[in-house]
């Protein structure tokens, strides 16, 4: 870094050419690149969408925020701009990303003279219908707000508005402190990010949900498991093609003590649910799958259940209990080593008892299974 002229050195030789990169204030104030600034809310609804406007100057969509006005706080103008768009108040204090924006990203007219942006991403929470009930638009600037499925966001905005507000959402959802992006991307990506979650739709399964075991009469169409490691987290599976998540399919279920949580039910049968522990993780039989260890409310974010999700999550949450363990913080999303890990393993827990030592998992058997 270069230093500073002290004008009232006395000793020619701290001055002399050579001795140091010395520059005058003016100078070094010269030498420093000028960047834009602005500030924009993540904003989700009860189902996992995320809040876009339409504007009356482009046609593609944008989350709400704008510029940071001259000796604003980031945050601050963050507030400003969702009160000035929306009519709503609040404070935003949760950095979800930083992203650098280059200066010849396309589409700025030449006589603009983009510098670059320094743009931060904040976390504006979930809004229950009550609350997007109380959004009051402008009489100009802002047509319409809409809540879009996390996958449609590249066919709503720029590329890199799309890019950044996916990478926001699953810094959001790892819960590990804000992402550093360029241009949208992640510097040191995590596990979503690596695996692309959320580029493609969720499946929805939104029936009601209904505790104990599925009655008789009624037709099951899928069972998926709640299987439990140590630390209070469950085994989630995501497919790399499509970046969709899973809960497992059990297989020799009674044999690990697994019991029945509940199940959903809707037009085509019901979907069920075990839970158990996780006693062992056996090499990837599907390459196709990545298997992961997240928190049940990053499973439940991450899928498409409807308000009937909150109930789902209370239930596992009441077998984990029942199993002694303990409630899960939310960190990243551990991804597990495709060769497997040996029973006793911290990850997966301690051995089967005998005869229980076949594996517990497998991937579904397709996207219509659901998570």
């Amino acid at each position: 870094m270069p230093q500073l002229t002290d004008h009232g050195a006395t000793d020619d030789r701290e001055c002399a050419p050579g001795a140091g990169t010395w520059m005058t204030p003016e100078e070094y104030g010269a030498s420093r690149a000028a960047v834009w600034t602005a500030a924009v809310v993540l904003v989700t609804d009860t189902d996992g969408r995320i809040l876009v406007q339409s504007v009356d100057y482009r046609a593609d969509r944008l989350l709400p925020g704008g510029a940071i006005d001259a000796g604003e706080a980031p945050s601050a103008a963050a507030a400003r701009e969702l009160r000035e768009e929306l009519g709503v108040d609040g404070r935003y204090p949760r950095g979800l990303a930083v992203d650098w924006i280059p200066a010849d990203t396309p589409g700025f007219p030449p006589e603009m003279r983009f510098p670059g942006e320094i743009l931060h991403v904040y976390d504006g929470g979930t809004w229950t219908p009550d609350r997007i009930d109380t959004v009051r638009l402008p009489a100009q600037e802002i047509t319409a707000i809409h809540f879009a499925e996390p996958a449609d966001l590249p066919a709503l905005m720029d590329p890199g508005d799309a890019r950044r507000a996916l990478s926001a959402l699953r810094a959001r959802i790892n819960g590990c402190g804000a992402a550093l992006l360029e241009d949208g991307r992640p510097t040191a990506p995590t596990a979503l990010d690596r695996l692309g979650v959320l580029r493609t739709r969720r499946t929805p399964q939104r029936g009601p949900w209904h505790c104990g075991p599925v009655p008789a009469q009624v037709p099951v169409r899928s069972a998926s498991a709640w299987l439990f490691a140590p630390d209070g987290r469950v085994l989630l599976l995501i497919a790399r093609a499509t970046g969709a998540a899973h809960l497992p399919t059990p297989v020799d279920a009674g044999a690990a003590g697994s019991a029945p949580l509940g199940y959903r039910y809707g037009e085509e049968g019901a979907h069920a649910r075990v839970a158990a522990r996780l006693t062992g993780l056996p090499p990837a039989a599907d390459p196709a799958y990545a298997r992961l260890l997240a928190t049940p409310e990053q499973v439940r974010e991450l899928s498409d259940w409807g308000p009937a999700g909150e109930d789902e999550v209370a239930a596992v949450h009441g077998a984990r209990a029942r199993l002694g363990l303990p409630a899960p913080a939310r960190t990243p999303l551990t991804e597990l080593p495709e060769e497997g890990a040996c029973a006793g393993d911290p990850a997966v827990g301690p051995p089967a008892t005998a005869g229980t030592g076949k594996s517990l998992v497998r991937a579904p058997r397709s996207r219509s299974m659901g998570p």
